[in-house]
């Protein structure tokens, strides 16, 4: 898969660095060449002897190595490859790239390169959404800086969030999608997906029946279109699909959050079944039956993501798609959903209890643009996710300067 590239690793201090020597056996498996840059943070969890001898050559770790900065090596190291990984990016190498630091052989490296980068972030749960953090993370993705994981879970501090390094399999996912050609290779694509669950108390949620498997298959297409895929998703009943930036959210709210961090992106496919309103007061303990009967529950709007993204001045996508899910007049109400939202195109589907869609294998959709109404026949999914990604690709290439 990896055949032939030569992939430039720079670890970074944490101790997910040693996820690092389980990646390089890995990206060898796959055939790929891996030259290990080891930052003196990084040293303090692996040692520059285990990294070599997987690597099977010399680890980089000085600025100032005499023999190498003879030939400039740093400037040789940032050029060669295929591309840069860094695993584990901590939030200091992350503030370094952001601020244009070079005082050291990572950070120099980093900032003398005009090769793609992919970051593979790590660092405790607070660091990670510390407002300076995510102003870095934005600051580097509208640099095109391109990024997999962080996942949540348990970390070795003892705290549980979003923060622990991506598995090293996800990573070389990530770096095969990375280097993969394609029409849509170095286009950023946001997909929403899956239902969003409102809380009314600790055990009780407001849903819909969307199991996001259109969402999963459209992102899984436009990634072998070559894109980096954000996927934004609700407590879906499918798997996301690998290759992927998977981000998990429950409500509306979480969602709309994930997709401001996840902009800019050159497009945006909203599929996600948003849930139009939620409990305005969730209650904290599980609501009781009492002698005066039901509780009553007072409702608030949710955020209108599709319509706020469309509507934008600043970082709107380039094409902004959304999804309607209709009972009737499907093509009359996703018509005037276009307009009202300010989207480009509007997927819409009929998805009446008798049609079997809504949460089943296959679709059949209207591809509402301005050009009016597009019936396509029921088809698998996968299908219909494949033939709207080739749509969007189109649409890209001819909306570039040139085309």
């Amino acid at each position: 898969m990896l055949s032939g590239k030569h992939i430039l690793l720079i670890i970074g201090g944490g101790i997910a660095a040693y996820k690092s020597l389980e990646l390089i056996r890995r990206l060898q498996d796959q055939g790929a060449r891996v030259t290990p840059v080891l930052t003196r943070a990084g040293e303090e969890f692996v040692t520059p002897l285990s990294v070599s001898a997987l690597a099977g050559t010399a680890v980089h770790r000085d600025l100032f190595d005499l023999t190498s900065e003879a030939e400039m090596g740093h400037i040789q190291l940032s050029r060669s490859a295929d591309l840069l990984v860094v695993a584990p990016a901590t939030a200091d190498l992350m503030a370094k790239m952001a601020q244009g630091h070079a005082n050291d052989l990572a950070s120099t490296v980093l900032l003398a390169t005009d090769t793609p980068v992919l970051l593979a972030p790590a660092m405790n749960v607070r660091m990670w959404e510390h407002p300076a953090t995510r102003r870095n993370i934005a600051q580097l993705r509208a640099d095109g800086i391109q990024m997999v994981g962080p996942n949540e879970g348990g970390m070795a501090c003892g705290e549980f969030g979003p923060g622990r390094l991506a598995e090293p399999e996800e990573i070389v996912a990530a770096i095969a999608e990375r280097l993969a050609s394609g029409p849509l290779r170095g286009k950023r694509i946001i997909v929403t997906s899956g239902p969003t669950h409102e809380p009314i108390d600790p055990v009780r949620y407001i849903a819909n029946r969307s199991s996001g498997a259109q969402g999963a298959a459209v992102a899984r297409a436009l990634s072998a279109l070559g894109a980096e895929v954000v996927f934004i998703t609700g407590p879906a009943t499918v798997s996301p699909p690998d290759g992927v930036e998977v981000v998990p959210v429950q409500t509306a709210r979480e969602m709309q959050a994930a997709v401001d961090a996840a902009l800019p992106a050159d497009a945006g496919v909203f599929a996600a079944a948003v849930a139009d309103w939620r409990v305005a007061s969730a209650s904290d303990r599980k609501l009781k039956k009492t002698k005066d009967g039901l509780p009553a529950l007072e409702f608030a709007e949710n955020p209108d993501i599709l319509r706020e993204v469309a509507r934008r001045t600043k970082n709107r996508p380039a094409l902004v798609v959304g999804f309607a899910a209709e009972t009737n007049d499907v093509v009359e109400y996703a018509t005037a959903k276009r307009s009202r939202k300010g989207c480009d195109w509007i997927v819409a589907n009929d998805v009446s209890p008798e049609t079997g869609i809504m949460g089943g294998r296959e679709n059949a959709v209207v591809l509402i643009t301005e050009n009016g109404a597009e019936h396509w026949p029921r088809m698998p999914k996968e299908q219909v996710a494949a033939r709207l990604a080739e749509a969007i690709s189109q649409s890209l290439s001819t909306s570039e300067p040139g085309h």
